[in-house]
């Protein structure tokens, strides 16, 4: 019989890259698990990953399109509200889902090794899911309303791999923080729909460069999820370019968060057990 020994490890733990590639079929059936008990039970399903956007896109229109008035820069206020929607639902989702992951789960790592991080990456790539769904509908608004791509819809792959960074160091970070201290995990659900509307979600990010000039609009996208958004419409809107100093600054910022999110996890999970 193999044996295993666990040492401990002063200071912050390296990546072992070896250890996440054996334990890399334990992710997958968390994942798989996962989207399957989201919508065991439900008559819905899966109808769920397209109820919710299109609902939110329903109520963004007639109050801010409608009634605020609000400009989409010369877009159809329900497709320039639905391609931001499209990644925010996402990064809401999993970031909620990944911030409370380790108390959600405290029951089966306290009893069994594997690697911790893979509790709070689990969300990360099973919301995928309902992203992918909630893109196919996407696609469906865009023939509807006659919009064709250009050839920038091929920055799409960076794009979700800012918005899967972002993400995952968002959730290093607070489900690290929530295990230790649970008020985290209310905060979370306090936060989430501030900072929906601190991103251009409701609103182009050229209103931002209008009043706070080019200075205040480049530190506007140290916000990750700045550049995501506004990319997603250049990359699906004929009309709208995508703002590569946003992205830019976006990948930076989502970078800073996923790596010391992975430190500040690494560091702390040594007492994980012993306080879940």
């Amino acid at each position: 019989m193999e044996e295993t020994i666990i040492k401990s490890h002063k200071g912050i733990k390296p990546i072992n890259w070896q250890e996440l590639k054996q334990y890399k079929d334990l992710l997958y059936f968390m994942v798989l698990r996962d989207i399957t008990v989201i919508y065991k039970q439900t008559i819905m399903g899966f109808a769920w990953a397209i109820v919710n956007p299109l609902v939110s896109m329903v109520i963004f229109t007639f109050v801010f399109g409608k009634l605020a008035r609000i400009t989409s820069d010369g877009v159809p206020y329900p497709l320039f509200s639905f391609c931001a929607l499209v990644p925010w639902t996402y990064f809401a989702n999993s970031m909620n889902a990944s911030g409370q992951s380790l108390i959600q789960s405290s029951n089966l790592f306290t009893k069994v090794y594997f690697p911790r991080i893979l509790i709070p990456m689990t969300p990360v790539l099973s919301k995928l899911a309902d992203f992918s769904i909630s893109f196919v509908i996407l696609i469906f608004f865009l023939f509807a309303y006659k919009a064709v791509p250009t050839a920038e819809i091929l920055a799409l792959p960076v794009l979700i791999i800012i918005m899967l960074t972002t993400v995952a160091g968002f959730g290093f970070w607070l489900s690290a923080l929530a295990i230790q201290y649970r008020d985290v995990k209310f905060a979370i659900t306090f936060i989430t729909p501030l900072m929906m509307y601190a991103a251009p979600v409701v609103f182009p990010s050229s209103l931002i460069l209008e009043r706070f000039g080019h200075t205040g609009y480049v530190f506007y996208g140290l916000y990750p999820m700045v550049g995501v958004i506004e990319g997603f419409r250049g990359a699906l809107l004929p009309q709208l370019p995508i703002p590569w100093e946003l992205v830019g600054m976006g990948a930076c910022s989502a970078l800073f968060f996923f790596v010391t999110g992975w430190r500040f996890f690494r560091r702390t999970e040594r007492y994980f057990a012993d306080i879940a």
